[in-house]
């Protein structure tokens, strides 16, 4: 019977080097408790903030300097929770690393406290010494949220109580790399192939072998409809939350307290969700009647969405040769940039190996003054160029970033986030295009953009449409059942693809697959990061080195923009909806050069 590996049983080469952040466990161990020493005095400075502009300033400090070393700590037992999520060690640490969080929650709540018992006209003031201009974004956005403030003990009951209000992620987490197996696949021909959540995303969802694929997809989803309820609970836990808190928080909504971090206004969430959901249908609707006739299939399943179009294309290429590629299509940032990209490859900052209970997708974790550290499961297709060049944006992002802005700066608005690693995307299928005229090649990429815009603007969207129906069948006081969330996601599946796709039961169960229902209104920001890139790039193209370098300027802002202010300075006007008009056109027009293309070849 084939079998994935054990993590023990990876070679280093393949797995990202921790010891950047802790030489060992045990130095972690005493980092933690240094930490949890450290919290009192933190209190203590807290206590005297308000005597002065520079009693807040060093508490502020202090705070900040305790906050780097408190998320290494935090990085250093997700990310090993998430190279094995079955290793005991790690699943005991990423919950001691949860319940010091709760801790560590407690004290910045008390520090929040402390400054907005500032009166109004005192800290505004203040905040004019230059002693404080480190801090002035994060004392502004703290004094954003007073109208919604609860009493201070209150807020550090809360905050208290991180460990258990996180508890619906960690049973997701946990259920799905340590609890679910999945039955092998046997094709006539005998031959055997291993399934997991992992190999099915990544590799099986886009096989050109039908019979193969389909009989994936079927194990799939019978191992996901055993933990339909115990994952309809711990969303249902999570939804709850949010919900209960928007009430105790004066919050006309839920989702409204959820877009205030973010700085969007209802409007400009609500534009994406509308927008790409209607006009974009009619060209996805296409391409899946495309994908059917030109693969000869029977019916279009959920399952065949993915598959490759000239099913006897699939470039290969190797992890060393995908970062060269890479590489080339980012010259136009110049040298300093790209050497990023070399030492991430080099310096063992990507986690590329399939093992047992490694997490599934690809993320970017960038702890302040260390670098990102990348998960990604490599599966030699060029398709892995491309989820890798997504990753490697994020980490450019937060060199940039965090090279530039102090800890409290670096990070901007979770709208903003996903253009970064979008427009290494984008740049990296312009490039190969510039490059080759092979027809057949071109087709590829094109057919890779798609398959961005299908994870952004469709999968990613029609989760951030899900949430938006949960919401409001949560405050209308709706139970959050499995059945509730199979219908939901049913109907907005069907409102999408119509008669062109076949919506069967593993359709519906679509959101016990990804972690993001439980990231807060996450999902529907890949559509704005996607909006942005599609037209950054296109300008980087036509006009070179400027609109590269107004980019990196971007890009070494962090969070001292708004994301308005932050997409303005790159060309980009999401206030306005016409944006997002503009790359669903880009779409159609990618989907009508496949239909020449195919009608031409057939």
């Amino acid at each position: 019977m084939a079998t994935r590996p054990k993590r023990s049983e990876i070679p280093e080469a393949l797995t990202w080097n921790l010891a950047d952040l802790f030489a060992s466990r045990e130095a972690w161990e005493t980092e933690c408790s240094a930490i949890r020493e450290e919290l009192p005095k933190l209190v203590d400075l807290a206590r005297r903030a308000a005597t002065g502009p520079d009693a807040l300033a060093a508490c502020l400090a202090a705070f900040e300097q305790l906050a780097i070393r408190h998320q290494r700590v935090q990085a250093f037992a997700s990310l090993r929770f998430s190279s094995d999520g079955t290793d005991p060690e790690y699943q005991a640490d990423a919950a001691r690393a949860m319940a010091m969080a709760a801790e560590f929650g407690q004290t910045g709540s008390t520090i929040e406290a402390a400054v907005l018992d500032i009166p109004e006209d005192t800290l505004a003031d203040w905040l004019q010494q230059p002693v404080l201009a480190p801090f002035r974004r994060y004392i502004q956005d703290l004094a954003d949220t007073r109208p919604h403030r609860l009493h201070p003990e209150t807020e550090q009951a809360l905050q208290a109580l991180g460990e258990v209000l996180g508890a619906p992620y960690q049973v997701y987490q946990r259920s799905k790399s340590a609890d679910m197996t999945f039955e092998s696949v046997t094709l006539p021909d005998g031959s055997e192939h291993p399934v997991s959540f992992a190999l099915y995303e990544d590799r099986y969802e886009f096989h050109p072998d039908t019979e193969l694929r389909r009989a994936a997809y079927d194990s799939f989803i019978r191992t996901l409809r055993r933990y339909r309820n115990t994952f309809a609970a711990a969303y249902a836990a999570e939804v709850k939350k949010h919900v209960a808190l928007a009430r105790l928080r004066r919050f006309d909504s839920t989702e409204q307290m959820l877009l205030q971090p973010q700085q969007v206004t209802m409007e400009m969430y609500l534009n994406l969700l509308t927008i790409i959901r209607t006009e974009l249908a009619p060209h996805m609707r296409r391409l899946a009647r495309l994908r059917r006739r030109v693969l000869g299939l029977d019916k279009m399943r959920f399952c065949d969405l993915k598959v490759p179009l000239d099913s006897d294309f699939v470039p290969k290429t190797t992890v060393q040769e995908a970062g060269e590629l890479i590489q080339e299509a980012l010259a136009v940032f110049g040298p300093d940039y790209t050497q990023i990209i070399a030492t991430a490859l080099r310096d063992r900052w990507v986690d590329l190996a399939d093992n047992i209970g490694k997490s599934t997708g690809a993320f970017c974790n960038s702890p302040y003054g260390v670098h990102p550290f990348i998960l990604i499961t490599w599966t030699d297709t060029m398709r892995g160029a491309f989820v890798l060049a997504h990753e490697l944006g994020h980490a450019a992002h937060f060199v940039h970033a965090g090279g530039s802005q102090n800890f409290f700066n670096t990070r901007p608005s979770m709208y903003f986030i996903e253009a970064p690693s979008t427009l290494h995307e984008m740049m990296l299928g312009r490039h190969i295009l510039s490059k080759t005229e092979d027809p057949r090649m071109r087709r590829w990429v094109i057919l890779q953009w798609l398959g961005t815009y299908h994870h952004n603007f469709v999968t990613h969207l029609l989760e951030g449409e899900l949430q938006h129906r949960v919401y409001q069948a949560a405050e209308a006081g709706k139970a959050i059942t499995a059945n509730l969330l199979c219908e939901l996601k049913g109907e907005i599946l069907s409102e999408f693809w119509g008669d062109a796709v076949e919506i069967d039961e593993g359709a519906t169960l679509t959101w016990m697959r990804q972690p993001h229902y439980y990231m807060g209104l996450y999902p529907y920001t890949y559509s704005a990061g996607l909006t942005v890139s599609t037209l950054v790039s296109k300008r980087i193209f036509e006009e070179g080195k400027p609109a590269a370098e107004r980019w990196r300027e971007v890009l070494r802002a962090g969070g001292t923009m708004r994301p308005l202010e932050l997409m303005r300075h790159a060309g980009v006007d999401m206030a306005n909806p016409q944006p997002i008009r503009e790359a669903v056109a880009f779409v159609g027009e990618l989907v009508d050069e496949l239909e020449r293309s195919f009608g031409e070849a057939r």
